[in-house]
């Protein structure tokens, strides 16, 4: 079993990564301090799939193990569904001395851990994230929230979990969409922070759509080693965090244009990537090579690289609803090259005038 550690002092807890890792969930959670009455959040397409597989190990452990099973979707990410766990958790006769595991991907993940934080003012949650994606992002560092009509995620908190726990098996029952989503992810590391990574991606990616066992293991835990790393120095994104929302911004206004429903996040992210390495090399921040470089490797994944046909004034008008506004800007998380990217607050005219040029919205 591999083990990072995110050292948050007395909120620190370790990511552990290994085949198999399901059969021991409850003698990992066993070996924390959370109570015996633990619910399982989790959705219909998870479900059928590892429910009873955890519930089997929990009550192994002396669990009382309890269900909630919401629809599956990002169009369901939203406080309706928040208020519906709240309904179920207090109809169990839920109280502080209960604990919560986020069974499921990044919207799994982010509304269980949002009850948890919330919910009797907070209690302990665990992660068991089953998507790339989660496993290598939106599981680690405490991020938890829904989606507005106006926007993703601008309801929500950081709070962290008690453990995650990574199983690579898991991997293997994934949509290929769902495993090129999370790829996307990936290559956000290596652009971000890590060029070497990058690289390393560029020589292995079709081993990585593949689902080549020692290609994964690494993908994961170098993904979590960086976020870990990260949440450490700027849990709550006052500075270096920031950097993960790289493709986001223009990705989360793509998701929102959609309506949820046309793009899973890591689809959106990627074509908010390319879109954001366009507009630096339009402001000469970066140049063709490391531009084409990351739409290459994308396109080469599988994954999205092209905003759908919105107009300009769609666009701008939704980023302008991002909780990552700055002012009257938008604070942009643009690439200076592979490996090393930097924020900078842009004004609704830069935007306008870049976008017109470089992206060829009208």
């Amino acid at each position: 079993m591999q083990t990072v550690i995110v050292d948050l002092k007395d909120r620190t807890y370790n990511i552990h990564i290994e085949t198999g890792l399901l059969n021991k969930t409850g003698e990992l959670i066993s070996a924390l301090p959370v109570c015996k009455n633990i619910a399982i959040i989790t959705n219909a397409a998870i479900a059928p799939l590892y429910l009873d597989q955890i519930k089997t190990s929990l009550i192994k452990a002396e669990f009382n193990v309890h269900k909630i099973i919401l629809p599956d979707g990002e169009e369901h990410k939203n406080l309706k569904t928040i208020s519906n766990i709240y309904n179920e958790l207090i109809r169990m006769d839920f109280d502080r001395n209960s604990s919560i595991i986020a069974l499921g991907g990044g919207v799994v993940g982010d509304m269980a851990g949002f009850a948890a934080a919330t919910i009797f003012r907070g209690i302990p949650y665990i992660q068991i994230p089953t998507t790339l994606l989660s496993q290598v992002d939106s599981s680690v560092g405490g991020k938890t929230g829904v989606n507005l009509p106006g926007g993703k995620n601008l309801v929500g908190s950081f709070y962290q979990p008690q453990i995650v726990i990574i199983d690579p098996e898991v991997l293997k029952t994934l949509r290929i969409a769902e495993l090129r989503a999370g790829i996307a992810e990936v290559i956000k590391y290596g652009v971000i922070l890590d060029k070497e990574f990058f690289k390393y991606l560029e020589l292995n990616i079709d081993k990585a759509v593949k689902l080549d066992d020692e290609i994964i293991a690494y993908i994961i835990k170098t993904c979590c080693s960086i976020k870990a790393d990260i949440t450490t120095q700027d849990e709550k994104e006052k500075g270096i965090r920031s950097f993960l929302n790289f493709g986001h911004t223009l990705g989360h206004a793509v998701e929102t244009l959609t309506n949820y429903n046309k793009f899973i996040h890591g689809e959106a992210v990627a074509i908010g990537m390319a879109a954001i390495s366009k507009l630096s090399k339009f402001w000469k921040f970066t140049d063709m090579d490391n531009s084409n470089r990351l739409i290459a490797l994308l396109q080469k994944s599988g994954l999205p690289t092209e905003l759908p046909a919105f107009s300009l004034k769609n666009y701008l008008d939704t980023m302008l609803k991002d909780k990552k506004r700055s002012g009257s800007g938008i604070n942009m998380v643009l690439m200076k090259q592979i490996g090393e990217v930097f924020l900078k607050v842009k004004s609704p005219h830069e935007l306008s005038l870049a976008m017109q040029t470089a992206l060829n919205l009208k």
